[in-house]
């Protein structure tokens, strides 16, 4: 399961790199982003202006990752394992349930490679601080997320990660709930 997860996220960034690879996650998730590989932007980027449109399903995915990185305690190790557990978790069933068109998902991509990266980052960490920086990385995704994409309601993350190990002990990490 963890292997088909980290062929899955490494997919996504290679796909967010232009390295072609895109064909094996295509395959993976169910999901044809062949399509719109050569629409792919190098950035991302406004769509004309305006925000890209999140449907139900991606709205739901981040907003989950969103509460478990929320502000309140000190995470343990344990717990910032949860949120890269959580972060992979949701990235999956973003892609299961895409509904996206070309263009968005193509932005998207950036904003997905960059919580992976975060996710790996506190996953592949055994310190406080290494995982702390893989929280923030998380945690700027989602600032570009709430920049780039329209997400009625997004009230963006609680608190920053101002300090090492701050996150809320009511963390909703499990839920896999999809919108239709």
């Amino acid at each position: 399961m963890k292997t088909s997860r980290t062929l899955a996220a490494l997919t996504i960034l290679a796909c967010c790199l232009g390295t072609g690879v895109h064909t094996a996650w295509a395959q993976g998730s169910g999901h044809d982003h062949s399509a719109h590989h050569a629409a792919e932007a190098q950035h991302l980027k406004l769509n004309n202006g305006k925000k890209w449109e999140a449907d139900a399903n991606l709205r739901l995915g981040m907003e989950r990752i969103r509460d478990a990185l929320a502000a309140g305690g000190k995470m343990s190790a344990r717990q910032y394992r949860a949120l890269a557990q959580n972060v992979n978790d949701q990235i999956s069933f973003m892609a299961q349930n895409c509904r996206l068109d070309e263009q968005t998902d193509a932005m998207l991509h950036f904003v997905l490679a960059d919580l992976v990266a975060g996710a790996d980052a506190i996953s592949a960490s055994g310190n406080e601080h290494s995982m702390h920086h893989g929280a923030e990385k998380i945690s700027n995704a989602l600032k570009d997320y709430e920049t780039y994409f329209n997400h009625p309601g997004w009230h963006g993350t609680v608190a920053s990660h101002s300090r090492v190990g701050e996150v809320s002990p009511a963390m909703n990490l499990f839920s896999s709930e999809r919108r239709e």
